[in-house]
């Protein structure tokens, strides 16, 4: 939480899923509870959402900028049920309206020149 408390300019790719930044906990819990279970760890996915949701206090505090870019496909992967997701796609659009936050999304039809590859976010000038 340091880290993130100090940092003023987050800026964000994320190819398969929503950025933790702007996760509803129903869709925190559903991601991670699935990453638990493909590696057959302890499923901590409730603890683990609330602490990651527990982050997007930032997004209200002033003082940061936030930019994510995300694929086209993020948006229609279904991470959790019904509900989840049409929860999860309400919190993006409020997240939107926030002066903080900037989200960009790729189409899916864009030309490539290489695939998609691990999401990254960007502390400030910092750490990547």
């Amino acid at each position: 939480m340091p880290l993130y408390e100090r940092t003023r300019r987050f800026r964000g790719y994320q190819p398969a899923v929503v950025p933790g930044m702007l996760q509803t906990p129903g869709y925190a819990a559903a991601l991670l509870g699935s990453i638990a279970a493909a590696h057959r760890a302890p499923d901590d996915s409730r603890e683990a959402s609330e602490a990651r949701v527990d982050r997007q206090r930032l997004l209200y505090e002033g003082g940061r900028e936030f930019t994510f870019l995300i694929e086209e496909p993020v948006l229609r992967c279904r991470i959790g049920d019904n509900d989840v997701m049409a929860g999860q796609l309400r919190h993006l659009a409020e997240a939107l309206s926030l002066p903080s936050v900037t989200l960009g999304v790729i189409p899916a039809q864009a030309r490539r020149r290489m695939w998609p590859l691990e999401g990254s976010l960007i502390f400030d000038d910092a750490a990547v």
